[in-house]
């Protein structure tokens, strides 16, 4: 990024109003715009949108071989069906197509405003409305994650071109959950040392060259079974791949494929150590997918439990570690040359809104809430006591684990409208849950939670914190 520019304009006076703001140009943002008009009517809406385009985390994972791991016609809203995807899993550019095939459609372009980040959101109980501090950011500044922020911040002194606040009556948060992500693993020294590049698979730097490079590829999540292949390609040409590998995951074909002879020519007797998974199927997202077990036998691949211990100038250390296989223990610890790290370690999927501080009715945060009541807890995933006219998409615990996130977002967004339209309409000034209703869903979602599969202890997952708490999946 070349050197932005310094804030030329503060304003602290609320100067614009929207009756209905959203957070967000996602799939749960432009649903929620899509909805709005369908069912009540109303178009008096306003996005906006962090990132510099349009599609959430399909704007923002654009990997070699990005992908939807589940049928298409899953991932269509049921308002907007696509009878026109070119394949049964489309990839990450013909779903940002149909996005913003959609936003057009609606005609929501000129109600979407990007490169624009609302860090705060307090609640007026004397105009009883929402006031928003918001900031226009410098092109392409609002694609980087918190931490690269925060080094542009340090480097340049600011990355906005305008801080701005203004007010509406209902808001909207859809601020997504694979978008953020994960950090870098803090107990790893030597980041700063290394000479190469590192990436996150959320970052995707296509400017890197990789080819006749040697790339260590962290994880062996759904993210990574889709790079790991296409690393192999002529047009990318990686000389190896290193995968580390926590646990092994569990792969369902996405065609089926031939049996007999055929099935077992694509096995290497070597990875029988390491895959298929061990643990209960399904209590980490399962991987659909064709290309990644082949690609494990390219003489180029190689697939270690071995954990990573420490990165150096040219290369990275790894080390037996508690998820190590018995095979690779007696083995000590190894040097592994290393061109480029990509990190497909997941997303910061616990840290709900990211920067945004939403501040409620008793000027406590909703973090302050959640902290105070054991963890993140919503009435059905969408809304919280002391927090009036806020509904929240993606919320905890709303997360359907292996099938569309679309089927259960409709569902928040249609709980959401029959919630707010009295309100839109003018018949009543606010809409709150109660307390008492939050604290005995929350209690049964729990509940309901301990008897499934993605609270089994065998696994690790990002459904579950380290403490093994499920904020994430609905039961």
């Amino acid at each position: 990024m070349s050197h932005p520019p310094k804030v030329v304009q503060k304003t602290k006076d609320v100067q614009v109003f929207h009756p209905v703001v959203i957070i967000g140009a996602g799939c749960g943002g432009i649903g929620m715009a899509c909805e709005l008009k369908n069912k009540l009517g109303f178009e008096d809406v306003h996005i906006f949108e962090r990132r510099s385009g349009v599609g959430g985390t399909w704007w923002s994972n654009r990997y070699p071989g990005v992908a939807c791991d589940i049928p298409a016609v899953f991932y269509s809203f049921s308002f907007r069906q696509n009878p026109n995807w070119t394949t049964f899993y489309p990839s990450g550019p013909e779903i940002r197509a149909y996005l913003n095939s959609v936003v057009d459609e609606y005609d929501l372009r000129p109600k979407i405003s990007l490169n624009t980040e609302v860090r705060a959101c307090e609640w007026d109980a004397h105009n009883q409305l929402w006031t928003l501090s918001a900031r226009r950011l410098v092109l392409g500044a609002g694609d980087l994650s918190i931490s690269e922020r925060e080094a542009g911040l340090k480097e340049y002194g600011a990355l906005c071109l305008e801080e701005f606040t203004l007010s509406c009556k209902i808001l909207v948060s859809a601020v997504g959950g694979l978008v953020e992500p994960a950090p870098w693993p803090s107990n790893v020294p030597g980041r700063d040392e290394f000479r190469g590049s590192i990436m996150h698979s959320a970052q995707w730097n296509s400017d890197i060259d990789l080819r006749d490079k040697d790339v260590v590829v962290v994880g062996t999540g759904c993210s990574a079974a889709q790079i790991v292949p296409k690393l192999l390609e002529r047009d990318i040409g990686a000389r190896s791949v290193t995968q580390l590998m926590r646990e092994p995951p569990w792969v369902v074909p996405r065609i089926a494929p031939p049996v007999g002879d055929k099935l077992w020519e694509m096995w290497s007797t070597s990875l029988c150590h390491n895959v298929p998974g061990f643990m209960s199927v399904g209590c980490k997202r399962r991987i659909y997918d064709k290309a990644w077990f082949p690609s494990l036998s390219d003489p180029r691949v190689s697939l270690t439990t071995l954990a990573l211990t420490e990165v150096k100038e040219n290369s990275i250390t790894l080390s037996p570690g508690p998820k190590t296989h018995a095979s690779e223990r007696e083995a000590g610890a190894v040097d592994v040359p290393a061109d480029v790290i990509v990190l497909a370690n997941g997303f910061a999927v616990h840290n709900w809104f990211h920067p945004l501080t939403v501040i409620g009715r008793d000027k406590t945060t909703l973090q302050e809430v959640f902290d105070a009541r054991g963890g993140p807890q919503l009435y059905r995933g969408t809304a919280l006591d002391g927090f009036p006219n806020l509904f929240i998409l993606f919320g905890p615990n709303s997360f359907t684990g292996h099938s569309s996130v679309l089927l259960g977002l409709e569902n928040q967004i249609n709980h959401a409208i029959k919630l707010m339209r009295p309100v839109l309409r003018g018949d009543a000034r606010t809409i709150e849950v109660k307390r008492n209703a939050t604290l005995a869903y929350t209690n049964q979602i729990q509940k309901d939670l301990k008897s499934m599969v993605w609270n089994s202890s065998h696994c690790s997952s990002w459904y579950k914190t380290m403490d093994g708490n499920n904020f994430v999946s609905y039961p």
